[in-house]
């Protein structure tokens, strides 16, 4: 128990210690001033004006229940997204093996087609039509 109440007042007098180094520099010390001035104002205004700072309140928890609600709905969707994808995986890892599978089925048809034909190969017929153009320019 001691040694809490040790560390706590060390804790106390190094914010204090801090805080105070910090004001000797002029502009912190002006912005704390101002600052101070405008909390004090606030204060005072609320204080007196309890049905603004109930309506200030509220606006404030408004927005936080439809940031909150919009984050719900976004982090819903992407739950069903990643699960989806987690079903779909599969089926489209089978879709690649099964068309890579397929293309190498193709490969080995086309090379047996080239060699078949290898021997065959004649020189195309050109329709007379085209024949007849090249003849005559």
């Amino acid at each position: 128990m001691m040694n809490e109440s040790k560390l706590f007042k060390g804790m106390v007098v190094g914010a204090l210690a801090g805080a105070g180094m910090s004001l000797l520099d002029r502009a912190t010390r002006e912005d704390v001033k101002y600052k101070l001035k405008t909390v004090s104002s606030d204060v005072k205004y609320y204080s007196k004006n309890r049905e603004d700072l109930r309506m200030k309140l509220q606006e404030t928890a408004d927005k936080l229940q439809t940031v909150y609600n919009q984050f719900s709905q976004d982090a819903q969707y992407l739950s069903g997204k990643v699960e989806e994808l987690k079903t779909l995986t599969p089926q489209v890892k089978t879709l690649v093996v099964d068309t890579k599978e397929a293309f190498e089925h193709s490969k080995e048809e086309y090379k047996t087609i080239v060699k078949d034909g290898e021997d065959e190969f004649t020189m195309p017929v050109l329709p007379e039509h085209v024949y007849e153009e090249k003849k005559f320019s």
